[in-house]
């Protein structure tokens, strides 16, 4: 749970950042911020100094807070050696490799990197954007919070188009916006994949997808294009879609309904190798054998997924490559040359986590 000051600083910084606030508007008293939040003095006291140090508001000596010019006029800083990079996260997953190699090919050329994670909250890819353009970034890497959805930030994105900063997408982009990008061709990817468990014989599979991401929403149209093609009726799968915030407890719930129904998945096809690694250890809790009982699939090809038990079916991420092109892109674009998109084509890493269905098998003794 949040401490009062925490939840107080984020509800007033969202606030002002969207524009609840106008330029030189006097924020509320302590006494009326104190009755709003229910909360105490110093709770309230300790929210405005943070805003304060974020340069978010400023103090008049007996008149009290007032919101600063946040939005100044940004624009292009090709002196500047400082690169932005914002992702969803930063310290696991698949993202400290890309972040390395980003920074292994802008460092020889005299550049460093500023760090930010969203954790795929738009209001703090918002917050970061502001905080990088007032730094005067060289140029900025963002990869999309919630992609799937409409754009909330879309006001800062247009003022970065107009001022001409160099910016570059990765992972996924805003569909409103031209701004170069390097994605997966995640839809055809994942259609790849669940033809290959199709072929396998598999016709009841239990797809799991996150929908407030580009990414989520186009496996899940590869998914079901698979089926479509293979002639095999779509209604022999099923889907479950959650959100990034939701917690794993929620999905399992979700899935447990399909464990106990009378047509049991034979296979699961996961979001992500993240996902897979979550679901594979809760068929391992309920004794259900890993492929035997049900194939798991995942994607992405994170670090530990050949050492996993059984080893992890996915489709191969290469996110070694990603951050080379990402930290070539951007250093191109800061130059004031034209950076084309890149879509890459992930390939299918057969391992241990798949094999053909039980009824399939006692069809052919």
């Amino acid at each position: 749970m949040k401490s009062d000051y925490i939840a107080i600083t984020e509800t007033l910084r969202n606030e002002i950042t969207l524009g609840s606030f106008k330029t030189n508007q006097k924020l509320p008293t302590e006494n009326e911020l104190m009755q709003r939040f229910q909360s105490t003095r110093y709770s309230v006291r300790k929210a405005l100094i943070e805003l304060q140090n974020e340069h978010l508001i400023y103090k008049v000596q007996g008149s009290g807070m007032y919101i600063q010019d946040w939005n100044k006029k940004w624009q292009a800083n090709p002196k500047s050696k400082i690169i932005g990079l914002i992702c969803t996260h930063i310290a696991d997953y698949i993202f400290p490799k890309i972040i390395s190699q980003i920074d292994a090919v802008i460092e020889p050329a005299g550049y460093s990197l500023l760090l930010a994670n969203t954790h795929n909250y738009p209001d703090k890819e918002r917050f970061n954007l502001i905080k990088m353009l007032d730094s005067q970034v060289a140029g900025l890497i963002v990869e999309p919070s919630e992609s799937a959805k409409p754009c909330p930030n879309s006001d800062i994105y247009r003022r970065i188009a107009k001022s001409k900063i160099p910016l570059l997408f990765i992972n996924a982009k805003y569909a409103e916006f031209d701004f170069p990008a390097i994605t997966n061709s995640d839809r055809a990817s994942e259609k790849e994949l669940i033809t290959y468990l199709l072929k396998q014989g598999h016709k009841n599979i239990l797809g799991i997808f996150q929908i407030d991401d580009c990414q989520g929403v186009e496996r899940m149209q590869g998914f079901i294009a698979a089926y479509q093609s293979s002639n095999i009726n779509l209604t022999n799968s099923n889907l479950i879609m959650y959100n990034s915030h939701d917690s794993f407890s929620i999905i399992s719930q979700k899935i447990d309904v399909y464990l106990k129904s009378k047509q049991v998945p034979t296979a699961i096809a996961c979001y992500n190798d993240e996902l897979a690694v979550l679901v594979i250890d809760k068929l391992k809790n309920k004794n259900i054998k890993i492929p035997q009982d049900i194939s798991v699939v995942g994607f992405d090809n994170f670090d530990s997924a050949t050492y996993l038990s059984p080893s992890l079916t996915t489709m191969n991420y290469q996110r070694t490559l990603v951050g080379k092109e990402a930290g070539k892109g951007i250093l191109t674009l800061i130059k004031g040359k034209k950076f084309s998109s890149i879509v890459h084509q992930p390939q299918l890493q057969i391992r241990d986590s798949v094999c053909t269905p039980k009824n399939k098998k006692s069809k052919r003794h």
